[in-house]
């Protein structure tokens, strides 16, 4: 019964994110920029009451640890910080932006796509090790890419922009893997609201200045239900089963998107598109195989390290 209760936080978690172009569409008629700087806004504030109120130790350890560590921990701390703090709102952004002016399935596509990139990235940057099932996994998701990018090129650079910006935002987490995830999060949001205030004229675009109740209510649903909430029972699950298994629990959220597209929103696919995604399917499929043999950690146990889509 209590790995029960830890399973069932984990796949709520992804459930929950799973849903998150709904609460996206009902905000499509504002500025994507908007959109973004309000969800990091009230995401930090809600983070620094989680903080305040359960997590106050582990802030406080996290200060000390920075004050006693050495030189190079100090610096990997505010290098890494500061490099998640610009790379998740950028992974937002686009996701935003996606969602509501190109496709569900582009968003969605991306990621299918982000673990099998961030597992290239962990070979060309952690020296990570990859087998065989897990090289022929790429090259499937390359063919698949492929078969996206014919005639649709520009849904295909959007897919890999999120997928690329989500997957090295995970690389830079992973090298602070023993801090606590909710505190990193909590300094990379405000980092972020610091780099983002000063410029919130642009990123307002041609929305009003102070939108009105319909606009903060959705942005307080999706802030506090689509992201802090499943960021939790996320971490929660955490405590009791493995990265990969959460790393496959993850696959609910894009799955959940595909049907939301076709379902939900009717978009269509071409029989091409259905070909590429049934690849990349196979390939998630085909690199989490025998993944205790690999003798490397797989892209899926790095999505786990955080997740906040």
């Amino acid at each position: 019964m209590k790995i029960n209760r830890f399973y069932a936080a984990a796949m709520a978690a992804f459930i929950i994110w799973g849903f998150v172009p709904l609460p996206l569409r009902a905000l499509s008629g504002y500025p994507s920029g908007q959109i973004l700087f309000f969800r990091i806004l009230v995401s930090a504030g809600l983070l620094l009451v989680l903080l305040i109120s359960a997590k106050r130790r582990e802030a406080v350890e996290t200060v000390t640890r920075f004050r006693n560590g050495e030189v190079k921990e100090k610096r990997n701390l505010v290098l890494f910080t500061a490099a998640g703090g610009m790379l998740l709102p950028l992974n937002w952004l686009l996701y935003i932006y996606v969602i509501n002016n190109v496709s569900i399935q582009t968003a969605s596509f991306a990621y299918l796509l982000c673990p099998i990139l961030t597992a290239v990235l962990g070979f060309l940057l952690l020296k990570e090790k990859l087998n065989r099932n897990q090289w022929l996994a790429i090259g499937l998701s390359v063919i698949s890419c492929c078969l996206i990018g014919i005639g649709q090129v520009t849904n295909l650079l959007f897919s890999i922009l999120i997928a690329g910006s989500y997957a090295l935002y995970l690389i830079t987490q992973k090298v602070l893997k023993d801090y606590d995830k909710i505190v990193l999060l909590a300094m990379q949001l405000l980092l972020a609201i610091l780099l983002i205030g000063p410029f919130y004229s642009y990123f307002q675009g041609e929305g009003e200045a102070l939108p009105g109740l319909h606009f903060f209510g959705f942005i307080l649903i999706l802030s506090a239900v689509f992201t802090v909430l499943p960021l939790f029972l996320n971490l929660y699950g955490l405590k009791e089963l493995s990265s990969g298994t959460i790393g496959i629990l993850m696959y609910l959220n894009p799955i959940i998107n595909f049907l939301l597209a076709f379902l939900y929103y009717k978009e269509e696919a071409t029989l091409q598109q259905g070909l590429a995604y049934a690849l990349i399917f196979v390939s998630v499929i085909l690199y989490n195989l025998k993944i205790r043999k690999a003798g490397a950690l797989p892209s899926s146990s790095g999505n786990s390290e955080i997740c906040c889509y």
